[in-house]
């Protein structure tokens, strides 16, 4: 009996007509640095080299987590590619880079055409919004690898920064102020804590209205992780920026701390602001310890900035201008011994 591909669970022809509904979206965020269509073996940019004095190539890579769960679970995918793209801006983004391209990774039990187009739709939006272009990704059909109906999402991204005006924490020091600028929720960190108090102890409907919060917790969780990447220009042009935190896991105290030389700590202030609602919530429906709520989650905290105490009143006038709240919340001091 003559066995195909398809019998072993991998259609090609679905992963063809993905392919052409991806490459014509992916077409979309590309610029005239983009040398070569979607479809090769490998991507083209030819960056803008002339507009850097001493340009370099910054990276990072990520994923979007547990949080596709929520997404599997309300058939909802446009909104996750967004995610995967925002986050990987602001990884880079707190060095004062400008993003440049961006890969993706989909691997799946079986693809689902119309899913991998909304997944990628939202990955286009979100590098058309960041000025940014999407020049190559790769699906995987894996049976027997990926429960039905669910799919990994993964990607990269590659930016450009001058070299002398690097943003990475090297000129912190103690008394300088700690700035943070509101989240959009809870971003893409924290959600199986998440899952495990909604979806586990309280056996919560997603869908269900919820007055506290507005609306229902699956629009809540589904909120997209937001970019920083319009105030990119202000923070890196000001001298007085000296370190930047993309608060995911590892709360705000976790993550800022990996810009601080031995000797520097952070002095907190945990009553400088209010938690957002969805926060306050998840607290109280899972008894989580006020610790661990800042271990784990932003708290409404998305990014943070160090700056020179003398100037960040001047710097937060400039990021009001923007449209953007900021909050004065510690300071960075010397570590007690």
């Amino acid at each position: 009996m003559a066995i195909t591909y398809e019998d072993a669970g991998v259609n090609l022809s679905a992963a063809d007509e993905s392919t052409s509904k991806i490459s014509a979206l992916a077409k979309s965020t590309f610029g005239p640095e983009v040398l070569r269509d979607i479809g090769l073996f490998a991507g083209f940019y030819q960056p803008e080299w002339q507009a850097y004095k001493n340009p370099i190539l910054v990276s990072s890579i990520d994923g979007v987590g547990t949080k596709l769960k929520i997404a599997f679970m309300l058939n909802r995918h446009d909104t996750v590619g967004q995610d995967l793209v925002n986050h990987c801006v602001n990884d880079i983004m707190t060095s004062g880079a400008d993003p440049l391209f961006f890969l993706d990774y989909i691997g799946a039990q079986k693809l689902l055409p119309q899913s991998a187009e909304s997944i990628i739709a939202g990955m286009a939006k979100a590098c058309q919004e960041n000025r940014c272009a999407l020049i190559g990704g790769e699906t995987a059909e894996m049976p027997g690898f990926y429960s039905p109906g669910e799919y990994d999402l993964a990607g990269c991204i590659v930016g450009i920064v001058d070299k002398e005006t690097i943003i990475d924490g090297s000129r912190i020091q103690s008394g300088d102020d700690l700035i943070g600028l509101r989240s959009n929720g809870f971003h893409t960190n924290g959600y199986s804590l998440i899952r495990k108090v909604l979806l586990e102890i309280k056996s919560v409907d997603l869908q269900g209205f919820v007055q506290e919060l507005g609306g229902s917790w699956g629009d809540v969780l589904l909120k997209i992780h937001r970019s920083y990447r319009s105030i990119v220009a202000v923070l890196r042009e000001s001298p007085a920026v000296v370190g930047i935190s993309h608060i995911t896991g590892g709360g705000i105290a976790g993550n800022t701390r990996r810009l601080l030389r031995q000797g520097l700590d952070l002095d907190i202030d945990w009553n400088a602001w209010e938690w957002p609602s969805e926060f306050q919530q998840i607290q109280i429906l899972g008894e989580i310890p006020t610790e661990e709520m800042r271990r784990v989650f932003n708290l409404g905290i998305g990014l943070l900035l160090v700056v020179r105490s003398d100037q960040s009143e001047k710097l937060r006038q400039k990021l009001t201008q923007l449209g953007e709240e900021s909050i004065l919340m510690g300071k960075v001091v010397d570590r007690e011994e």
